[in-house]
């Protein structure tokens, strides 16, 4: 259980770092920005783990994690951005 709530608090720390990186508005607000961040985490840890990049625990997966909440966040500003609501 311990895991998962480390895992949230990592995500929201990395998708503030995230936002910091790239500022301007989010469709979403900050609410989706923190939830981006714990999903590009989880997905950016995973990814850099999976491909042999580094092990448990090893400092560069904060990097990957931020780089993943990064690119989500690219993803859904291009995608959200688009959208119009009638």
């Amino acid at each position: 259980m311990f895991g998962i709530l480390g895992w949230i608090l990592f995500g929201l720390i990395v998708g503030a770092v995230a936002k910091l990186v790239m500022p301007g508005n989010d469709p979403g607000g900050v609410v989706v920005t923190m939830l981006l961040g714990i999903v590009g985490s989880v997905v950016g840890a995973w990814l850099g783990r999976a491909l042999g990049f580094y092990g448990p625990g090893d400092p560069a997966g904060f990097l990957m994690s931020l780089v993943g909440a990064v690119a989500l966040l690219a993803i859904y500003r291009a995608t959200a951005g688009r959208r119009k609501l009638v």
